[in-house]
């Protein structure tokens, strides 16, 4: 994924930045405890693509 898109988006729900983890392709928001997937590079910002953080999880 292009580190500068990474660095313009957000949250679609909160408007909140979002962590990204490289291992699991996927965009972390904190606030939301979502995980949105990134499919091919490129991020699904859709809030029923996301999937519910576990609490185990908001570390």
């Amino acid at each position: 994924m292009d580190p500068r898109l990474f660095e313009i988006l957000v949250c679609p729900l909160c408007k909140g930045p979002l962590q990204h983890r490289k291992v699991e392709h996927e965009l972390i928001c904190k606030p939301c405890r979502l995980a949105y997937p990134i499919r091919d590079d490129i991020p699904v910002m859709l809030e029923d693509e996301a999937r519910k953080l576990a609490v185990a999880e908001e570390v």
